[in-house]
């Protein structure tokens, strides 16, 4: 029994069928994630957890450059 299969494709249909896959599969993953972003983003606004979130933000920020006052833009 042979370890690999013998590729009976030319290369340049292999490529052309692995090119077209690939950027099928990115296409796919980007539409999905914008779907569940926006799903996602919906629930938020509708449970009004923008302003916790904002909040949370702003003390790690304020701790982060309270620890390390040389992050701040003069």
């Amino acid at each position: 029994m042979e370890k690999y299969k013998k590729v009976e494709e030319s290369k340049k249909d292999l490529i052309i069928n692995n090119f077209i896959g690939g950027v099928s599969w990115a296409l796919g993953a980007t539409v999905g994630l914008a779907i569940v972003v926006t799903i996602l983003g919906i629930i938020i606004k509708n449970i009004n957890l923008v302003p916790y979130v904002g909040n949370f933000v702003s003390n790690v920020l304020s701790f982060v450059l309270a620890k390390n006052p040389n992050l701040i833009i003069k």
